[in-house]
């Protein structure tokens, strides 16, 4: 059965509309995500409620004292060519640069990809690494949660029935820090990450001050590898440490095998990964 199309121009009009239709609904903006899982049979929603109309929700935002903002209806192509966050959230530029096909990107929203959850999600790695968190609103009034909490399963998020993700917020980045963002394929093109793993390190002379690290596509989830971030903060880095850390991310993951690796393939690429996201963020930390 088709789904019955619905646009709404305000966040009041879209929430007013979920309520209405309730399970049977679905919020849609670029719809690059859904209309795969429509050819696929994995979704059947009865109605559609179009977002792209509400332009209070496509914007990218920026103060020195409360970060970057980026509304949830910002097309990808909107933050990948966007000056200011390359210059200062570079790791998130680089890593929406990555999603897709040029078509995709000009299409596809940043808050869909967040609400889609895919494990794979690209923009969802360099955002926690960043400390990111989303805004969202319901007839309750707006909340706001740290966006490693917004993932609760594949495909699920804590939204609810009666929330729409409104905006991105990102705090400022430390000074003498640099972010990478590695995404392995199965081929040239367009494709999802096999692997994908984001790091950000804070230098203190020659010392890492901070580090974090991220990993898509390799568990239900995008996830923070908290045990090989330990294993790097507060120490000079020399190649067994480095080493040491990938193995640990190795060992956080969970993967499954899918049709774009192994598990054991991907926790090879795991381990390579991380060093090499690791070396290649300290460069740009240290240029």
């Amino acid at each position: 059965m088709t789904p019955k199309v619905l646009t709404a121009r305000s966040v009041e009009e879209a929430l007013s509309l979920h309520f209405q239709y309730g399970k049977k609904a679905r919020f849609v903006s670029g719809a690059t995500d859904l209309l795969m899982q429509l050819k696929r049979d994995e979704t059947a929603p009865e109605c559609l409620i179009r977002l792209g109309e509400i332009r209070e929700l496509n914007f990218i935002k920026y103060d020195e004292t409360g970060g970057l903002r980026v509304g949830a209806l910002t097309t990808i192509v909107e933050v990948a060519n966007s000056p200011l966050i390359q210059r200062k959230f570079g790791i998130l530029a680089q890593a929406a640069g990555m999603l897709g096909t040029p078509a995709v990107r000009n299409q596809a929203t940043l808050g869909g990809n967040l609400c889609n959850a895919a494990p794979s999600a690209d923009t969802a790695p360099p955002l926690l690494v960043l400390g990111a968190k989303v805004r969202m609103v319901g007839k309750d009034g707006e909340k706001i949660a740290s966006l490693e909490d917004f993932f609760v399963g594949p495909g699920q998020t804590i939204l609810g029935q009666d929330h729409l993700l409104t905006e991105v917020q990102v705090p400022n980045i430390p000074g003498h820090s640099g972010g990478v963002y590695l995404k392995q394929k199965r081929r040239q093109g367009a494709d999802l990450a096999v692997v994908g793993i984001a790091a950000l390190v804070v230098m203190g002379g020659e010392v890492l001050k901070d580090v974090k690290i991220a990993l898509g596509a390799v568990a239900p989830t995008p996830i923070r590898a908290r045990k090989a971030e330990e294993i790097l903060r507060g120490r000079k880095l020399d190649q067994k440490l480095l080493e040491k850390s990938g193995q640990a991310a190795a060992g956080e993951a969970s993967p499954i095998d899918d049709i774009r690796g192994s598990a054991n393939y991907r926790r090879e690429l795991l381990a390579v990964l991380t060093t090499r996201a690791i070396t290649q963020a300290i460069q740009q930390a240290e240029g």
